[in-house]
């Protein structure tokens, strides 16, 4: 294994893996820290992605984690780690970004890092340490409304700060855009400075490309998706990976298909409201009845169970910004987050106890719900949907009754996302 990448949740992790599977990257994604039967994982894969669900937890309960998959990762012979997080950097103040990176630079006895969560295929850009989504400011985007980290400020510098004892600098773009060579330089500077990690600019692939190339030697890099769409041919140039032109294949999956929506970001509204629009049927979850012990799931999967054959069904949770902070202010934020997660969660195992075979989940922690239930402990990496979310194959399942799971962040795709996730779909 050339690579092990822990995640700090499900959607990020096989947002990823689909970068790496892109380039031809056998990849492999295991949900949770393995244990000791599973590791021969390790030797048929060129990458293994580590699924966490730790980007909101404390941190000690994180840095735990994370430092686990280390251990395992290491174990299993990776040559580099990577610890991934979310394009928009979706942090507290107290963490966990920096916290678990100080703990893997600890363990790993390494003194320097980058942090680079920039995607530029989904419009998340950096400039002068600064995050752009799209053409705004992350503190001007819809990432300021997120109901567990919103996001209020956009120089990462001082983001990443805020959650780290060591010093952390720039690595700006007028070195960046010189190449390799240069960006090397820096960062032998920066760490003369006494910089341990380095928020890296970057505003293209061009300069994702760059920073792979440069970094190739650095024990971990910490980043968002986009870093590796830059690493596989730069393991192909040292010899240490062979692409694979059919690392996306998947096997069929006929079957029912369903749309899950737990997320409230703008994209998914918009993605809701399409579906909608164009008269399909959907199922609206309501927290304040999931508060007062009201048998939700049971009427969503009745209410599912009606539709007509092969008709794929929306059963969302998404709100509006203002609907969302009204149930947040009466239930609690954590509380309301929780009830819906369990619901959905509830609600995807009866689906795929009735037939469904195709799912598309919206939201990182909904995903994560909806993967726990289902009992995936390993996923096969396909074909991109869209940057950054691609079709998975549950492993382990028995011949004939494949199981195909799309787990997107709720910041990603088009307003036309689930007709598109659902048409890409292998289905025979």
């Amino acid at each position: 294994m050339t690579l092990g990448v822990i995640a700090d949740d499900f959607t990020g992790a096989t947002d990823v893996a689909s970068m790496l599977v892109r380039a031809g990257m056998r990849t492999v994604q295991v949900i949770g820290v393995p244990d000791d039967t599973q590791g021969a994982l390790a030797p048929e894969a060129d990458a293994v992605v580590v699924a966490l669900k730790t980007r909101t937890v404390p941190a000690d309960e994180a840095i735990g984690q994370s430092l686990a998959a280390l251990r395992w990762l290491q174990a299993a012979g990776m040559r580099q780690c990577y610890f991934k997080y979310c394009s928009t950097f979706d942090s507290t103040p107290a963490g966990n970004i920096g916290p678990v990176t100080e703990a893997l630079l600890d363990a790993l006895g390494a003194d320097f890092t980058i942090a680079c969560p920039a995607f530029p295929e989904n419009g998340r850009t950096i400039y002068r340490g600064h995050l752009f989504v799209g053409d705004e400011l992350l503190s001007d985007s819809g990432m300021r409304h997120h109901p567990l980290t919103p996001m209020l400020e956009a120089n990462l510098v001082r983001v990443l700060q805020a959650q780290s004892r060591r010093h952390v600098g720039l690595l700006r773009h007028d070195a960046v855009v010189q190449g390799p060579a240069a960006v090397r330089e820096r960062i032998g500077a920066l760490r003369h400075e006494g910089v341990s990690i380095a928020i890296a600019d970057a505003i293209d692939n061009a300069d994702l490309r760059s920073l792979a190339a440069a970094c190739v030697d650095l024990k971990l890099l910490t980043a968002g998706s986009g870093l590796a769409l830059g690493l596989p041919a730069v393991y192909a140039e040292r010899g240490w990976l062979t692409p694979d032109a059919r690392a996306a294949e998947l096997d069929p999956a006929p079957g029912g298909a369903a749309v899950l929506a737990g997320s409230c970001s703008l994209a998914t509204n918009a993605q809701v409201q399409h579906w909608l629009h164009a008269g399909r049927p959907a199922f609206a979850v309501d927290p304040r009845a999931l508060a007062r012990g009201e048998p939700v799931a049971a009427a969503a999967l009745a209410w599912a169970q009606a539709q007509p054959p092969q008709q794929p069904v929306l059963i969302s949770a998404t709100a509006s910004a203002q609907a969302l902070a009204d149930v947040q202010s009466e239930l609690g934020a954590q509380r309301a987050g929780a009830l819906v997660e369990t619901c959905l969660a509830q609600i995807a195992r009866g689906l795929v106890e009735r037939g469904v075979r195709r799912l598309v989940v919206a939201g990182g922690e909904t995903s994560g719900a909806v993967v726990q239930a289902l009992g995936v402990t390993r996923l096969r990496i396909g074909a991109a949907i869209c940057p950054g979310v691609p079709w998975t194959q549950a492993e382990g399942r028995p011949p004939g009754e494949a199981l195909h799971l799309a787990l997107k962040s709720g910041n990603f795709g088009g307003p036309d996302f689930f007709d598109e996730a659902l048409r890409s779909s292998v289905t025979a």
